[in-house]
């Protein structure tokens, strides 16, 4: 069972921050061993989709209105712990970002730079890919968009 938060930065408490960005840390720098600035600036004008099981963060997204990453709403910084990937966690974690996004946001067009071995589970998701892929951090991804 997975239990979704959604969260501003200011209200986080200094252990819920730590349990998200030690995650953040653990798939996107350690996992795949990409060194790169995870705390990038922007998390103070996200909302925060947390993925909690059995109070232990184990799932994640940030959120941004339009006009702040991308001129859509947008999706990023998509993590699930290794050991609940097997529970479809990853598509919990998203469908509840995009309903964040509709009611937070009172938006439905989303845009996500995706990994782009991941183009499938997006598609499956709605989003479909957009222009060319494209290296970040040394890391094949693709812009996809979400009507």
């Amino acid at each position: 069972m997975l239990d979704i938060k959604v969260k501003g930065f200011n209200e986080f408490n200094s252990v819920e921050l730590y349990n998200v960005l030690q995650l953040r840390s653990q798939i996107f720098v350690v996992e795949q061993d990409c060194v790169y600035l995870d705390i990038d600036g922007k998390d103070d004008k996200a909302l925060h989709v947390i993925g909690l099981s059995n109070n232990k963060v184990v799932a994640y997204t940030r959120i941004f209105k339009p006009g702040i990453y991308f001129e859509q709403a947008s999706i990023g910084r998509v993590a699930v712990h290794e050991d609940y990937r097997k529970f479809g966690y990853g598509k919990l974690i998203m469908q509840s970002s995009i309903q964040a996004v509709k009611e937070h946001f009172n938006c439905t067009e989303i845009k996500i730079s995706a990994q782009k071995y991941l183009t499938k589970f997006y598609s499956d998701l709605g989003f479909n890919a957009t222009g060319e892929d494209y290296l970040e951090d040394g890391i094949p991804h693709i812009a996809m968009i979400k009507k």
